[in-house]
Order: structure tokens, then C-alpha cells, then sequence
């Protein structure tokens, strides 16, 4: 991947993340949407589990069958590095983490990379 190709995706990633608007539900929920390189969405969710933070990252990609790695940070730590595939018969994947809840705000941020090069991004804070 050429330089000018990966600091024009970080420049569209970074720019869709600082505008990208939180919803927030009735019991508390996070929601936002991510931001993809080509054709696919995302989107993560945040969510009270006990007292700890669920974190849903989805990547909708209407094709069956393609891999993804994906890595989930928080507060900018590598929390969790793993693949997803996604499935019929939507063509997408969730992956859901249950993470301890350190005090304060804690910013979730979650990175998908297909084997094609197509990124998606989201991040939220709980």
C-alpha cells in the first residue's frame, strides 16, 4: 500500500470519527457508525453487561464467506486481536466482547481489514 493511499485513508477515517454522532438509547447503549473504505458499513455498539462494557462491532459487506481481522482497543490498548468471516445471510459478522470497566470514560475503538484492503473503523467512548 502506497504512503499517499494510507494517509488518505487515515485522513477519511480520522475526519468521519470526529463528526461521527453518538446515539444513545433509553437503558444507556452507545451506538455509532463506522466508516469503511469501500462499499461496506459498520457500526459499534456499546453497552452496560453487569457492570463491565459490551462491545458489538458489525461490518456488513453483502458477500458471504470473506475473512476479516479485526483488533478492538481501549483508551488506544490492543485489547483484543481476532478474524471474523462474514455470513449468510446478510454477508456480515458481529464481534462481541464483554471488557472489565475501568473507572472514568473509556474510548472503544474497533478496526476491520478484509483481505482486499477495505477498512472499516468505529469508535465511541462509555
Amino acid at each position: 500500500m502506497s504512503i499517499l493511499r494510507i494517509t488518505a485513508v487515515a485522513a477519511v477515517a480520522a475526519a468521519a470519527l470526529a463528526v461521527a454522532p453518538a446515539t444513545f438509547a433509553k437503558n444507556g447503549d452507545v451506538q455509532v457508525r463506522g466508516v469503511c473504505t469501500q462499499s461496506s458499513s459498520a457500526k459499534l455498539k456499546l453497552s452496560n453487561e453487569n457492570g463491565r462494557i459490551e462491545v458489538e462491532f458489525e461490518v456488513d459487506q453483502s458477500r458471504n464467506g470473506v475473512p476479516w481481522k479485526v483488533t478492538l482497543r481501549r483508551n488506544g490498548t490492543a485489547g483484543r486481536r481476532t478474524t471474523a468471516a462474514t455470513r449468510a445471510p446478510s454477508g456480515s459478522f458481529t464481534v462481541r466482547r464483554v471488557i472489565a470497566n475501568a473507572p472514568g470514560a473509556d474510548r472503544i475503538s474497533a478496526v476491520a481489514t478484509s483481505r482486499s484492503g477495505e477498512r472499516c473503523t468505529a469508535a465511541a467512548s462509555f
